[in-house]
This record gives C-alpha cells, sequence and structure tokens, in this order.
C-alpha cells in the first residue's frame, strides 16, 4: 500500500525579546566599499519597512544557543503529537551556521545540533538517528522531502523535523540587511502511514532544485562594512537585488512543478506557506505563480504572513507560521480537514523547493 508522511505534531520557540525599527536608530552603516551610507538612520529605517514590511523582529536570549532553541520547539511537537520519543526514528535538524557563540558567525557545529537536541530531549534510543542538513533558507522544506524518501523507502516511522537559527550572531552591524534578520526555531512531528487512496492526508508531490553556477554567491559570508571591525571575522552578506530577482524567476516555476505534479487544482489550493524573507518578494511571488496559470489576482488570505513582527528567521520561518496557524494564533488563517497547502522556500546555494501537502 502506498505510504505518505503526515504533519502529527507541531511546535515553535519565538525568543521573548523583541528588536524594533526604533532600536536601529543609532545604527551606523556603511556600504561594501566602507563608506558612510549617504541616508538618515530614519530614512534607512522607513525604507526597509516598505519593502520587507518588517516592524520589529525577535533575538534569543544570550545564554541560549541553536540547539536549545530547537530543543525547545521539538519538545512541543513532541508533547503536542503524544509520540513516545523513544519511538522517533530521526531527528532531522535544519540550519547554517550552528551554535553561534560570539559575532562574526564564529560557530560550533560538532557535534551535530540534531545529536545535541537528541541529548537535550534525553532520548536513549541508538536507533533514533540523528543529523544535521544546510540546504540555506529552504532546509526544513527539504528536511520534509528527506524524512517522505525515508517513509516511501521504508526506512522509518517517525521522526522530527526542526528549522532552527539564530541569525542575530551573525548579521553585519554595519549592514542595512541586518535589520531583516531573527532568531526562533519551529518543529513538526512526521509520521509514515498507509494512504488507502489519492485524497488521504500527507505530502501528494515535492520539488527541489540548485542552482550552484552563476548564481551560487547571492548569498555568502564576508568581511564588515564598516572598517572599525576585524577583518577576519565574517559576517552573513546578501545581494539582495540578485536574490529577489532569482526568487521572482525561479520559485513560482517550481511551486507550479510541484503542484501540478500532486494532480492538484490552482483553485484548490488554499494556503502558501512561503519563507518570510521580505513581504513585498513573496507577495510577488505569489502573484507570478498564480499568473503562471492565468490568473491575475491571487486569493484574498492565501499567504499567511509573520515577517512582520518575527523578521526573518531562515530555516525556521515556514515551520514556526504553520505553527503558529495550526495553533489558531494568526488572524484570518486556518486549516480544515483536506485543505491542500503548499510549502515553498529559496535560499543560499542557490537552493529552491516546494512541497505539496494534504491537511
Amino acid at each position: 500500500m502506498m505510504q505518505r508522511l503526515i504533519i502529527t505534531g507541531t511546535g515553535s520557540y519565538i525568543p521573548e525579546r523583541i528588536q524594533t525599527n526604533e532600536d536601529f536608530l543609532s545604527a551606523t552603516f556603511y556600504n561594501e566599499h566602507q563608506q558612510l551610507v549617504d541616508k538618515t538612520p530614519e530614512a534607512i529605517i522607513d525604507n526597509l519597512k516598505n519593502i520587507t514590511g518588517i516592524t520589529e523582529r525577535r533575538y534569543a536570549s544570550p545564554e541560549l544557543h541553536t540547539a536549545d532553541i530547537a530543543a525547545m520547539a521539538a519538545q512541543k511537537a513532541i508533547d503536542d503529537s503524544g509520540v513516545d520519543p523513544e519511538s522517533i526514528d530521526f531527528i532531522i535538524v535544519a540550519h547554517n551556521f550552528g551554535n553561534v557563540k560570539t559575532g562574526g558567525a564564529q560557530t560550533e557545529m560538532v557535534p551535530s545540533l540534531a545529536n545535541q537536541v537528541k541529548h537535550l530531549l534525553h532520548i536513549a534510543n541508538p536507533s533514533c538517528v540523528s543529523f544535521d542538513i544546510i540546504f540555506g533558507c529552504p532546509g526544513w522544506v527539504q528536511g520534509l522531502i528527506i524524512a517522505q524518501a525515508f517513509c516511501q523507502a521504508g526506512m522509518a516511522r517517525k521522526g522530527l523535523v526542526i528549522g532552527a537559527e539564530i541569525l542575530s550572531r551573525v548579521y553585519d552591524p554595519a549592514d542595512r540587511d541586518s535589520m531583516i534578520y531573527a532568531d526562533g526555531a519551529g518543529t513538526s512531528m512526521v509520521e509514515c502511514v498507509p494512504a488507502e487512496n489519492d485524497s488521504a492526508a500527507g505530502i501528494l508531490a515535492v520539488a527541489a532544485k540548485s542552482y550552484s553556477v552563476s548564481d551560487i554567491n547571492y548569498i555568502y559570508l564576508d568581511k564588515s562594512f564598516s572598517p572599525k571591525l576585524k577583518e577576519q571575522d565574517k559576517y552573513l552578506k546578501m545581494k539582495g537585488r540578485k536574490v529577489y530577482e532569482f526568487a521572482m524567476q525561479h520559485v513560482p516555476l517550481a511551486m507550479k512543478e510541484c503542484l501540478d505534479k500532486a494532480g492538484v487544482d490552482i483553485l484548490a489550493l488554499k494556503k502558501v506557506f512561503i519563507h518570510q524573507a521580505n513581504e513585498k518578494m513573496d507577495e510577488g511571488i505569489i502573484k507570478r505563480f498564480y499568473e503562471l496559470y492565468g490568473i491575475s489576482t491571487p486569493p484574498t488570505h492565501i499567504m499567511p504572513l509573520s515577517i512582520g513582527k518575527l523578521g526573518n528567521s531562515s530555516v525556521a520561518t515556514i515551520p514556526t507560521l504553520y505553527d503558529l496557524v495550526i495553533k489558531g494564533l494568526l488572524p484570518d488563517h486556518n486549516l480544515v480537514k483536506d485543505d491542500v497547502i503548499l510549502f515553498a522556500s529559496v535560499g543560499a546555494g542557490m537552493n529552491i523547493n516546494a512541497v505539496c501537502y494534504r491537511y
């Protein structure tokens, strides 16, 4: 009998510390030539808000590391699902920077974050295999794709797919893009179940792409824009215009490929959970996606948004957003049985993926 992966529990960790746009009024911003930006902080902040929709973001407290917040979100998903932790077959943690101990992207990635999460959850079962994936911002969605492959191959029955990141410790304080980034963690408990017919719940189709020739260096690590900071320290950098153009061109096509593989009519799609990177970009992607089906105006409330209050927490944005909707914590958004949704993301690599899922 056909097997499908379903999500049976969700959990997220949203840090308590709120960093507002106004908290950046005292910042000094430089450009890539280490020259002062010829705009006031007020003008820079207003421009950021107009483009990204961000008014505030969340930062983890200093004593917490990425593995810690991943474990907190995972425990909530375990509790939500009612699964015995010792019956879990795998733990996948998607991240990009490991446990960031200091500024300048000085990280610890050994032991793997997934093994650290297993330790923090006190899971003794040695057959619970734990590993990390680094796939840019689409990492959590890629974790679902890997879990689905395990399921269909008969290799595993249940596991945790986690997206966690602390970007507040890897951004360049002299770079305007620093205001985009945030911290957080989101988790889904997934289980492999028999699908009695084509209308059964679970993952219906997937699509994944990597463009790693001319597009590889749109998101990268480099020295600070500030001439006052150490050159050997590396910070998260982004060619914003290139990322925007790349996403607008390629993400809608991957979403369409995934939906078409699933055999789902575009009019039956209820929600699109897209990586929360930039509100204007996400709106543009959704519009172009619907235009591929000859629809000029996407449905109202098709795209839940959390970026305005939570910022861009990379791999954590989609699982956190999904958890908020499932728990009824996002106004105007909910899911009912048999709703078909898309998860879609884009990020460093450049990588793109999408998953079509029936709730």
